[in-house]
């Protein structure tokens, strides 16, 4: 592919901080800076964060610790920093620290790992930990076989119930039982699909948003039920509910087009809007279309 000019990034980010177009376009442009990389994407990106929509900050901070670019530390900061911004923008912030791995972020993260905020608070002491797990096995932190930056590393036990009796354990540390749910996610059989899919009834906000993030990456048909009780559960956070959403627009069975159409009206706007993206994304799994977030270099 030839080389992409300024003016069509421009022409992209200009698409992302467009308050008059669909979410679904202006996510594929996000998706599509964060795929370019560079300071002028993350510049478009960080133009964004004003915007009405805690669903898009979340992402545009999520899309900014995957890209793992130095430049965009202060700007995630300056998110965690804000407590005008909504719970789940600031976490994502958090997390994105953590994803980038430079130690810099030290003192900030140490800052707010008691956040009066729980989700702010556990996803700081997260990133602490995987810092720490960063300098102390002289590891650059990869991707995963997902092509994904995540909060922690898999743990090395390969036992689905021993890592299933972790990952539920209230009493271990966040951290480990993270290591317990990114293992399974990549053993990826039955049996660790279902010990995931228990987690969504578990622990804190964060952790069962988590996991359903993690069956989204999945992609597998089994652990539809359980993300179809959890988005239909209003007594669920809505970090949870909206992360369900996605991961079954992800999965894009019948059965998740149903009920993500059931929930399009639903009366929490991040839930709403995660199930217009989320059909967005069937629409996507049943196309020929090789990758969800298209280059919009034609975009007008």
């Amino acid at each position: 592919m030839s080389k992409i000019t300024n003016e069509q990034i421009d022409k992209i980010g200009q698409v992302l901080n467009d308050q008059q177009r669909p979410l679904k376009e202006r996510f594929r442009a996000l998706f599509t800076l964060k795929n370019i990389g560079g300071d002028q994407s993350i510049t478009w990106i960080s133009k964004c964060f004003e915007d009405p929509s805690a669903l898009l900050k979340h992402e545009l901070a999520y899309c900014l610790g995957q890209m793992q670019d130095v430049n965009a530390i202060p700007i995630l900061m300056s998110v965690l920093k804000n407590h005008q911004q909504e719970p789940m923008v600031r976490h994502e912030a958090a997390e994105a620290l953590g994803a980038i791995g430079n130690e810099s972020v030290l003192s900030v993260l140490e800052e707010f790992k008691h956040d009066p905020t729980i989700e702010v608070a556990e996803t700081c002491q997260l990133a602490l930990a995987r810092l720490g797990w960063l300098k102390n096995n002289s590891c650059t932190g990869k991707k995963s076989i997902y092509y994904s930056v995540d909060p922690a590393p898999p743990s090395e036990e390969k036992d689905v119930e021993s890592l299933k009796n972790m990952l539920l354990d209230d009493r271990a540390t966040l951290f480990d039982r993270y290591k317990a749910m990114f293992a399974l996610r990549d053993l990826k059989t039955e049996n660790s699909i279902n010990a995931l899919s228990e987690g969504l009834s578990v622990g804190s906000a964060l952790f069962r948003h988590e996991v359903a993030f993690v069956l989204g990456q999945l992609q597998e048909e089994c652990s539809v039920p359980a993300l179809i009780k959890a988005l239909e559960d209003k007594s669920q956070n809505e970090m949870v509910r909206h992360e369900c959403a996605e991961a079954l627009g992800a999965i894009a069975t019948d059965d998740c087009l149903k009920v993500l159409q059931k929930y399009l009206n639903d009366d929490k706007r991040v839930v709403k809007e995660s199930c217009e993206i989320a059909l967005d994304m069937c629409d996507y799994e049943n196309s020929p279309e090789f990758q969800y977030a298209n280059t919009l270099l034609e975009v007008s």
